[in-house]
């Protein structure tokens, strides 16, 4: 199937799945039965670790939203208005952030609280169609991450190469998926955590060097990066490899790209690369490579032993890495290894490192 036929393919299922949501409301209605809506839980009982697929999955339970309970009809008014609006949204080919939803949302007959509830109910609509929000229209407000390598894309029917955009390259789209991959010429993928290591790895000519893309991913991915790096790996069979910071954050933010969050069990079979490899920063390479280090906070403690006993942690290597983390009460930054010279982190330590995988 070509790529325009997929996007419009996944634009007639997001309407029918839409319309079915209201037909299924008006049937029970015109048969004298109380209305229902079968919502998946999102409660932490419901969130599975699934050792097959190496990513966070949601379990079988469902909460029944019932327009019988009067306190459930004010839920159901607000997701029937939050479909509606989508609907709309994906007919006429447009997009609206959560936070136009939001301030769209003060001429409906229903109330939210706040953002954070019309954004929970954009959350509870996508587990119940089993859609992604950016398939329903729905994008966040901010954009991707940074890419820059020899990749050639089409969005909109515009030709990019993400070589040819200036040295901040081509920044993710929330609308990823409309974007076709028409040719690459790289064999792997070096993401890394801050946008003053990815200039670096500009600058020094990494992507010549290591014939790769570099991502830059301004701290916890976007769920749009997450999407591209997943699409790389798996429709150009590109390796991933992250490299953060060696601290519990920096672990997390390369976790969350493997295997998925928690809290978006129901959209990680579209958001996990669980074959995305953690390149560095490790607290053994803050031994070996003699790294400028901050002693580890209370919370940085807190939090190691909380990924310790985290279910994506369970591999050897990662319980070694927090056990050494926590045993030198030590951190250190990508930036780091600037000690050695500017030059370092891509004339050493990333070659080190890769042969080392």
């Amino acid at each position: 199937m070509s790529h325009n036929n997929k996007i419009a393919n996944r634009k007639d299922i997001a309407i029918n799945k839409l319309k079915s949501l209201g037909e299924r409301i008006i049937e029970e209605i015109n048969q004298n039965n109380v209305p229902a809506l079968k919502v998946p839980s999102r409660g932490t009982s419901n969130i599975i670790y699934d050792e097959d697929k190496r990513y966070y999955v949601l379990g079988d339970r469902y909460g029944q939203r019932s327009l019988g309970n009067v306190k459930q009809i004010p839920k159901i008014a607000q997701m029937v208005y939050v479909a509606n609006f989508c609907k709309d949204l994906v007919r006429r080919g447009k997009t609206a952030t959560l936070r136009e939803m939001y301030y769209v949302s003060e001429g409906w007959d229903v109330d939210f609280g706040d953002q954070q509830e019309s954004n929970i109910v954009g959350e509870d609509l996508e587990v119940t169609l089993g859609m992604t929000r950016e398939d329903l229209g729905l994008m966040p407000e901010e954009d991707g991450a940074s890419v820059y390598g020899n990749l050639i894309m089409k969005e909109d029917d515009v030709e990019i190469n993400a070589l040819r955009l200036g040295k901040s390259g081509y920044t993710i789209s929330p609308t990823i998926d409309d974007v076709e991959f028409l040719d690459h010429d790289v064999d792997k993928v070096i993401a890394v955590e801050t946008m003053g290591m990815f200039h670096r790895l500009v600058q020094e000519e990494a992507y010549k060097k290591f014939n790769c893309l570099i991502v830059g991913l301004k701290g916890q991915a976007a769920r749009a990066t997450r999407r591209f790096l997943r699409r790389v790996n798996q429709d150009l069979n590109l390796p991933v490899y992250i490299c953060n910071d060696g601290d519990p954050w920096g672990f997390h933010i390369a976790m969350v790209i493997i295997s998925g969050s928690a809290k978006l069990a129901h959209v990680n079979h579209d958001l996990a690369t669980p074959d995305a490899k953690f390149l560095g920063v490790t607290a053994s390479d803050i031994i070996n490579y003699d790294l400028p280090t901050d002693p580890l906070k209370d919370i940085d403690v807190l939090r190691l032993k909380e990924l310790s006993k985290d279910p994506r942690y369970r591999d050897e290597q990662w319980q070694m890495e927090i056990k050494k983390m926590l045993k030198i009460g030590k951190k250190a930054e990508q930036q780091s290894f600037s000690k050695y010279g500017l030059e370092y982190v891509v004339d050493t330590y990333l070659p080190e490192k890769l042969d080392a995988m």
